[in-house]
């Protein structure tokens, strides 16, 4: 709740809900004070300035922009995020001998950054080439000992949170060392020598230090499961020769591979391309309206709409979960944010800690899938298509409509059974107040006018950018210049941890690239579609799955879609259908067991076992496992064919979907029998499938199961099938 809000009565303010605050304290996360604070804050206002200065105004050559956007998310991140656990108030600290021994290693870190201006200097005054010996012995071996030996000592050193050991300082040049060099390199004409013998071996060196950095801030922000894999990933680009079948291929030089997966076919490929254009953007937009209040508006709108419904702070949590979700880009970042208000709410009403925490899980998953923003990654997939991204955002409608649909009905029918009751007139804000500042819905209005007349997504995110502020003015929550630096500050530090997985990722994508394995992926899926196309569609999901789990969801489609949808593709299976079906198992993998961010988030908060979570919420989003196999039976799913057969799926898969939720939760108009569940499974599965036989048997299911659950319950106390 507010500080407004607490000395007041419950209801007589329009705010309740104060949002999410992005300063909670995580777990790795430093908290400054003083100078430090002032410097890293200055630090992040001018990172996130220099994005909307180069996407709107000046832009500037594409790889440099690029390069700059990973190399100031490096600084920022060392300064922020730890390498180690923070030594407690007053415990016991490392020795300060090991910041000596990184004071030293300062030094080569240093050398090597005042080599790269020299070696520039060389090339302005004529040279055609750097002695390979100098750029080794001179600049690669200083750099790389220095990143080695400042991670390593970054794991073992200790200090308290408003402490910035020297090793974290000597990862920052290591940082702006190796990008210095690729930056002045790759503005030479060595550019075009990148992924052949004639490739400076500078270029490896520097590209080595950067992975490096890359992996560890990654590690930091996001966990080790996409370390692994990606460190798997760059193994098999030197163990793949030596592999048996599809996985064999003939090899890359160590040279070769680093001078290449550093430029657009990897690091600065297309995760790095969106995350530094639409990601950026839309955590600054997200930041703003944070800072303006805007944010916490759409909170207490879900409240007034939904909380006195029964199991209100549930459906409360469906619907900001969903506004809130589309705009963060993170599922375990969007269940931290509102699930602290929401899960407390929930087990307050009556919801065991583990289906409250479920809920939130399964709902913050389901903002990654909902249209326009969809956490991004419709512009990926825009990217990585060629699709306009209106059509993908539009395709998206129905699928999410049915997902959180699906999550709505799970939440009804279990408050309906477990006699759940809804939040009281006093505990949630009064519709009326909230009607007269209804204006706050104008940034989202302004960014989903602006993208379908025809604007830039960098143009419409920028314009509703500017427009949560100037909203603001209007509001009981003005924006002066000091909130807006805030809103600058948040946006930089809130990028780190998307900025890292998007770059991690795209060593991945590289690999992937350079290796051909994607191809020879593809043709196993070819394999498996002359026997069964079925059969090759649980593969690709399994794999998808298998690929996102324990990753954010960026990353999670950008690899998938590297390695599975050009399979799909291959076997006859259009590209929106075949993409639509990889993102959206790439986002189930959330809430998926056994590795599932969102429910493990969900179930810090709630208090509940994690592994329990996450297979209550793997049965909430059951629809979402589902669904992505009618885009290849119906593709009216996916806005494909003519309204009326939009319409018809529409409607029919929706009604599906209410019998499924029906269904797992053995309640309809009341409780529902062994053998009425088995039915309903059938008249779910007819519908959702999409066909007009099908969808005919399905309704026929249905209406007998209306009539019987009628009849038997006509006249008791039961509660109605849903409300909302």
């Amino acid at each position: 709740m507010s500080n407004q809000y607490k000395n007041q009565t419950p209801g007589d303010d329009m705010i309740i809900a104060d949002g999410v605050d992005n300063d909670v304290v995580e777990p790795t996360r430093r908290v400054f004070s003083g100078g430090l604070w002032w410097l890293f804050a200055a630090m992040a206002v001018a990172y996130t300035s220099f994005h909307l200065i180069s996407l709107n105004v000046y832009p500037i050559e594409t790889w440099t922009f690029r390069i700059l956007h990973v190399c100031g998310a490096l600084i920022l991140g060392f300064g922020l995020y730890t390498g180690a656990r923070f030594a407690e108030e007053g415990g016991r600290t490392s020795p300060r001998w090991l910041d000596g021994l990184a004071a030293a290693m300062l030094l080569p870190a240093l050398y090597a950054l005042v080599q790269v201006f020299m070696m520039r200097q060389a090339m302005a005054d004529g040279a055609m080439r750097i002695d390979p010996a100098t750029e080794t012995w001179h600049f690669g071996a200083p750099l790389i000992a220095a990143t080695v030996g400042a991670i390593v000592l970054s794991w073992v050193i200790r200090r308290p949170r408003s402490h910035l050991p020297i090793a974290e300082l000597v990862l920052m040049v290591c940082a702006a060392t190796a990008s210095s060099y690729l930056l002045l390199m790759f503005n030479s004409p060595m550019r075009a020598s990148t992924g052949t013998a004639f490739a400076p071996i500078g270029i490896s060196w520097a590209a080595i230090a950067g992975s490096l950095l890359i992996l560890e801030l990654t590690r930091r922000v996001a966990g080790m499961a996409l370390v692994i894999i990606a460190a798997i990933f760059i193994a098999y680009v030197f163990a793949g020769p030596f592999l048996p079948g599809f996985l064999g291929y003939p090899g890359l030089t160590l040279n070769r591979f680093f001078s290449q997966v550093y430029t657009d076919a990897g690091v600065l490929g297309p995760t790095t391309a969106v995350s530094s254009t639409y990601i950026i953007l839309f955590i600054i937009f997200a930041a703003f309206l944070q800072a303006s209040k805007v944010g916490d508006y759409f909170v207490n709108f879900a409240f007034a709409a939904a909380g006195r419904a029964r199991g209100g702070p549930a459906k409360v949590s469906i619907f900001a979960s969903g506004l809130m979700g589309m705009i963060n880009g993170t599922s375990a970042g969007n269940v931290v944010s509102t699930g602290s208000l929401t899960i407390p709410l929930m087990k307050r009403v009556g919801y065991p800690g583990r289906s409250a925490g479920a809920i939130e899980a399964a709902a913050s998953t389901g903002g990654q899938i909902m249209p326009p923003i969809m956490g991004a990654g419709a512009f990926i997939m825009a990217e990585i298509t060629g699709i306009p991204y209106t059509e993908i955002a539009i395709a998206a409608v129905i699928p999410a409509i049915l997902y959180f649909a699906s999550v709505y009905f799970m939440v009804d029918f279990e408050a309906a059974r477990k006699g759940m009751r809804g939040m009281t007139r006093d505990e949630t804000p009064k519709f009326s107040k909230l009607a007269r500042h209804a204006y706050l819905f104008a940034p989202i209005i302004i960014l989903v006018a602006a993208l379908f007349m025809g604007y830039s997504v960098i143009r419409a995110g920028t314009l509703a950018t500017a427009s949560a502020a100037i909203v603001s003015w209007i509001s009981p929550n003005k924006m002066g210049p000091a909130a807006v630096l805030r809103a600058l500050q948040l946006g930089g530090t809130m990028s780190i941890q998307i900025i890292a997985v998007c770059a991690c990722a795209g060593l991945i994508v590289g690999v992937i690239g350079l290796t051909g394995v994607g191809a020879r992926f593809s043709s196993l899926l070819l394999g498996l579609a002359g026997v069964s196309q079925l059969l090759a569609l649980f593969f690709a999901m399994l794999i998808s799955i298998l690929l996102g789990m324990g990753m954010p969801t960026t990353a999670a489609y950008a690899v998938a879609a590297s390695v599975v949808a050009p399979g799909l593709i291959g076997i006859g299976i259009q590209p929106l259908v075949a993409h639509f079906f990889v993102f959206y198992f790439a986002v189930v993998s959330a809430i998926t067991p056994p590795v599932a961010l969102a429910s493990y988030a969900a179930a810090g908060i709630s208090g509940d076992n994690a592994m329990g979570t996450s297979v209550a919420s793997f049965r909430i989003g059951l629809a979402a496992f589902i669904v992505p196999f009618m885009f290849f039976y119906s593709p009216a799913m996916l806005m494909e064919g003519s309204w009326l057969q939009i319409a018809r799926v529409g409607v029919t898969a929706t009604m599906g979907i209410v019998l499924l939720s029906a269904t797992v939760q053995a309640w309809f108009f009341g409780p529902v029998k062994v053998w009425q569940r088995a039915v309903m499974l059938i008249g779910a599965l007819c519908m959702i499938y999409g066909g007009i036989y099908t969808d005919l048997a399905g309704i026929a299911i249905a209406a007998g199961l209306i009539v019987m659950q009628r009849r038997r319950h006509n006249g008791s106390n039961t509660p109605r099938m849903a409300t909302i």
